[in-house]
C-alpha cells in the first residue's frame, strides 16, 4: 500500500514532469523501446521557451521524436545511429554520432555525473555548465507490488543512467513485457522522482524481420559450416544474422548458448526448437543474456517474465571479458565494406552514417578470446547503387571519410555468397587473396591489379577464376 501512496503523489501529466527542463540542460532519453513518447511530446511543445537542450539516446525508433522537429531548440544527439536516425538528419534536423565502445556506456555516465555541463551545449564555457541539469526520461514497465518498475527490453546503460540523473521521470507503459533479470533490471520507485502514465495502446516498436535473399541464404549457409555443437551465438541485426538463426532451427545441432547484444526474432526460433538450451554455457547456464531487444509483437511475448532470457546492463553483455568467459564463442554481425587490406567498415558509406559501432567492437574481440571462438563479419559481395549500377562492396581501399569500424588486426572471418575466409594471422598479400575469391567475379580481375600497385599481391598466386 505504501508504493501505491508513492505512486500516486509522484504522478504527474506529461506536461508537469518536463516544466523544470530549461535552456542549456542535458536529456537522456532511453534507449531503444525506452525512448519516452507522451513525455517527448511535451517537451516539444515547450520548444518556443527553451534553446540548446542537448538530447541523448540510442536507435531511434518510431513514432518520430517531436523534439526532433524542433532544431532552433533541441540538439539531437544518437549513441547508436538508426535508419530514423538518418532521416532526421538530412530532413527535419541535424543530428550527431557519439561513438563510443558501447560496454564502456555506464562507466562513461558515471563519469559524467560529477560535470553533466561536460556534454551540454555550454561544454566550454565554465560558468554556464555549472548550472546545467540532467534529467533521465525513459519509459518502463507497470509498477509492480514491491515498488520495482522494469526496464522492458532495453537493460542497457539505464540503471547507470538513472543513478547518476539529478531527475530521473519513468513514462508507464502498459504493453511492456517485463524482462527478467540478470542485474539491474528494474528501478524501484524510490528512485523516480515523476511518474507519467502512457496511454493504453502505446506499443513497443513492431520491427518484422526482413524477408531474407537468396544471397543472405547462401552467406548464412556458409556460417552454418563452421558451427558443432555447444556453441554460443551472438546474432547481429538485419537478414543475415536471422537467416542463420533460421537455419540453425531447422539443423540438427545440440545444445547451443545464447549471448548477445541485441535478442532478434531469430533466438525465439532457436529456443523454441531446442537447439539453444544453454546447457553448455559456463556462465548463465540455461538462458541467452542479452541487453536490449527489438522485434515483432511475437518476440517481446515471448520475452514476458520469460526465464529462458537474462536481462543484463551493456557492462556486463558486452565486456569482451565476460564474453571471453564463454567457449566456442560465435559472433554473427554484417558489415558495409571491406578493402584488401581487410580493413572492415560497418558504419557509414561515402563519407555518411549510416549506423553505429555499437556492439561489434565489443563482440568481435570477446570471440577471438573465447576458448574455440569465432567471428563472422558477414555482407553481400555487390550493391546496386542509386542509379541502379551493380557496385563492389569489395574494394581496393577504404574512400576518405570511411570509418574503420574493426581494424584488420582483429578480422577473423569475411562471409560473402561466394564463401568463408578466414584471415587471422595471414600476412596482407594472403589476406587480399582471399578476399579476393570470395568477391563478385566482375570485380576480381580489377581488385587483382589494384592488389599488385598496393603490393600485396604475389605474381605465383594463380588469378581468380
Amino acid at each position: 500500500m505504501k508504493y501505491q501512496d508513492e505512486y500516486k503523489k509522484k504522478l504527474v501529466s506529461p506536461d508537469d514532469a518536463v516544466k523544470h527542463i530549461k535552456s542549456g540542460d542535458v536529456i537522456d532519453y532511453g534507449f531503444f523501446n525506452g525512448k519516452p513518447v507522451v513525455t517527448d511530446q511535451a517537451l516539444a511543445r515547450r520548444a518556443s521557451e527553451l534553446r540548446d537542450v542537448t538530447v541523448y539516446f540510442a536507435v531511434t525508433v518510431p513514432p518520430l521524436p517531436e523534439i526532433a522537429k524542433h532544431p532552433e531548440s533541441f540538439i539531437y544527439v544518437d549513441w547508436q545511429w538508426s535508419k530514423l536516425t538518418r532521416m532526421i538528419n538530412t530532413g527535419l534536423s541535424t543530428s550527431y554520432y557519439s561513438p563510443i565502445l558501447y560496454h564502456w556506456a555506464p562507466d562513461l555516465y558515471h563519469s559524467f555525473e560529477a560535470d553533466p555541463g561536460a556534454r551540454s551545449f555550454y561544454y566550454n564555457d565554465p560558468e554556464k555548465r555549472k548550472n546545467v541539469e540532467w534529467t533521465v526520461i525513459a519509459q518502463v514497465t507497470p509498477m509492480d507490488s514491491n515498488g520495482y518498475f522494469n526496464l522492458g527490453p532495453q537493460n542497457s546503460e539505464t540503471y547507470a543512467n538513472i543513478e547518476c540523473a539529478r531527475r530521473v521521470i519513468v513514462e508507464v507503459n502498459r504493453n511492456m513485457p517485463v524482462c527478467l533479470g540478470g542485474a539491474q533490471e528494474s528501478i524501484h520507485i524510490s528512485k523516480v522522482d515523476h511518474i507519467v502514465e502512457a496511454p493504453d495502446d502505446q506499443m513497443c516498436y513492431d520491427m518484422q524481420s526482413p524477408e531474407p535473399t537468396d544471397v543472405d541464404k547462401k552467406i548464412a549457409q556458409h556460417v552454418m559450416d563452421h558451427l558443432h555443437d555447444g556453441c554460443c551465438i551472438q546474432l547481429g541485426i538485419g537478414g543475415i544474422p536471422n537467416q542463420v538463426g533460421s537455419l540453425i532451427a531447422q539443423s540438427d545441432l545440440k545444445n547451443l548458448g545464447g549471448h548477445t547484444e541485441m535478442v532478434v526474432d531469430a533466438y525465439v526460433d532457436m529456443i523454441e526448437s531446442g537447439r539453444m538450451n544453454g546447457a553448455k554455457k559456463e556462465i548463465d547456464r540455461g538462458r541467452v543474456a542479452y541487453t536490449f531487444a527489438i522485434g515483432s509483437q511475437r518476440m517481446y511475448d515471448h520475452m514476458h517474465n520469460n526465464p529462458a532470457y537474462a536481462s543484463y546492463p551493456v557492462s556486463y553483455t558486452n565486456d569482451p571479458r565476460t564474453i571471453s568467459r564463454i567457449s566456442n564463442m560465435v559472433s554473427i554481425c554484417n558489415a558495409v565494406q571491406v578493402d584488401l587490406f581487410s580493413q572492415v567498415n560497418a558504419e557509414s558509406f561515402k563519407g555518411s552514417q549510416i549506423s553505429g559501432n555499437g556492439g561489434m567492437w565489443d563482440f568481435v574481440l570477446g570471440s577471438l578470446w573465447s576458448e574455440g571462438g569465432q567471428s563472422f563479419l558477414c555482407m553481400p559481395s555487390s550493391y546496386l547503387d542509386s542509379d541502379g549500377k551493380q557496385r563492389s562492396r569489395i574494394i581496393p581501399a577504404l574512400s576518405i571519410g570511411s570509418i574503420t569500424t574493426i581494424p584488420r588486426q582483429m578480422v577473423d572471418y569475411i562471409v560473402t555468397e561466394y564463401g568463408a575466409v578466414k584471415l587471422m594471422g595471414n600476412p596482407t598479400w594472403m589476406r587480399a587473396e582471399k578476399i579476393i575469391e570470395i568477391a563478385h567475379p566482375d570485380y576480381r580481375e580489377t581488385l587483382i591489379r589494384e592488389a599488385d600497385k598496393f603490393k600485396i599481391w604475389r605474381r605465383s598466386n594463380k588469378k581468380s577464376a
